[in-house]
């Protein structure tokens, strides 16, 4: 979403110069730990149970300035190892990694990403590899229309570039990636739709699918692992209902994976996001501040978007993938910090992430937490990117406490 520009982001993109995080000057700084070769895979059930609790280093590679990526942009300061470090020491397990190219990409046909920004996305991908974390890591804000420079866009009249061009980034980046094992996770792209929220239009969403599908066939034929690594595919705005629903989503063919798979199980994923309700989770003033059962004032709680909507929200995505073997990722969720305008506004904010990781859990989903670094009013944040200290510690025990329960 474009969460991703609340108030002190932008205060951060106005202020920032064209900063390029730094290429890498060794080779050993952007490899693995060790080559892996490994093609055990693990079930539909075992990898959601395996992600466990996951978090998103969000307003980092897919922030950028003028269309240029660059993880400073957006207010947070350059990723280190010490900040990955911490999220691992609090008990996260998987961490997703949002990344745009924009700007990075070269002319076509050949459509080649810069090498130094290849280099510094491996080496962020590393801190936590290297440390034994799952990782995932997409195409970010190449599909908004809000973004300079993106270029992924549904509702476009060039469809035969923008699917040349997809095909080539994703190329690169799966060839990149191919001697790591199966705790990386591809993601084909984030939250892509026409802009409009509203239901899904065509030939828009048939444009959404075929885009899945040159996914899945590039990197699947990229060589090493990606043959029979798990990959996560979104519907339109990565929205259950138009996901679940009847409404133009289809999953993509895998037609070129590893033959050591068996033909029953599968090895792609499907990608939501949650954060119902929004008044609640991501609107920006201190009217509805508190959420859930426990909700104490009547007038601060939204009308909608409780319990039972959250639960039949994982049951229908349970119902139309799981079932068929298709293990849910919610790739994000949180709710903003309002504590501003009620003190009491971190134990709703706690809760519901605990309803939603347990929720998820009891319907076959793994959840990544939405990070964007900030802290304060309208925050997402968990940690302080720069001393790396906790910042919400309810919050971190109460998503430990919904994979527990």
């Amino acid at each position: 979403m474009t969460k991703r520009l609340s108030f002190a982001a932008i205060f951060g993109l106005l202020a920032a110069i064209l900063v390029t995080a730094p290429a890498q000057s060794t080779a050993a700084a952007i490899q693995p730990a060790a080559a892996q070769t490994s093609t055990a895979q693990a079930s539909a059930a075992q990898i959601v149970a395996d992600l466990g609790a996951g978090w998103n280093l969000g307003n980092q590679l897919e922030a950028n300035s003028n269309g240029y990526p660059s993880e400073t942009a957006w207010g947070n300061p350059t990723v280190t190892q010490a900040m990955i470090d911490k999220v691992k020491a609090a008990g996260f397990k998987s961490i997703r990694i949002p990344v745009s190219y924009l700007r990075a990409i070269g002319a076509g046909p050949n459509y080649t990403v810069d090498a130094a920004w290849l280099n510094r996305i491996q080496a962020v991908v590393n801190y936590a590899y290297n440390r034994g974390l799952n990782v995932l890591i997409n195409m970010h804000g190449d599909g908004y229309k809000t973004i300079p420079n993106a270029w992924l866009i549904c509702d476009a009249a060039n469809q035969t570039e923008i699917r040349a061009k997809y095909q080539k980034v994703w190329q690169q980046v799966a060839t990149r990636f191919q001697s790591y094992d199966n705790r990386l996770i591809l993601e084909s792209m984030n939250e892509n739709f026409d802009g409009q929220y509203g239901q899904p239009t065509q030939p828009c969403y048939s444009n959404i699918n075929a885009y899945n599908q040159i996914f899945v066939d590039t990197v699947r034929r990229a060589g090493g692992n990606n043959s029979s690594r798990w990959l996560l595919i979104p519907g339109w705005n990565t929205n259950i209902d138009y996901t679940a629903g009847n409404y133009g989503f289809v999953v993509p063919t895998d037609q070129y994976r590893s033959s050591s798979i068996p033909s029953n199980e599968r090895r792609i994923m499907i990608s939501v996001h949650y954060y119902s309700p929004w008044d609640f989770a991501g609107e920006e003033n201190g009217t509805i501040t508190q959420w859930g059962r426990n909700a104490t004032n009547a007038a601060r709680k939204s009308t909608w978007g409780q319990e039972d909507y959250l639960t039949s929200q994982l049951k229908l995505m349970y119902d139309k993938f799981v079932v068929s073997g298709y293990p849910v990722v919610v790739g994000e969720y949180g709710s903003i910090d309002k504590t501003s305008a009620d003190s009491t506004n971190n134990r709703y904010r706690a809760d519901f992430a605990r309803a939603v990781v347990s929720t998820s859990k009891r319907y076959g989903a793994a959840t990544f937490y939405w990070d964007n670094g900030v802290n304060g009013q309208y925050g997402f944040g968990l940690f302080n990117r720069s001393s790396t200290a906790v910042t919400q510690q309810g919050i971190i025990d109460a998503i430990k406490g919904g994979l527990a329960s």
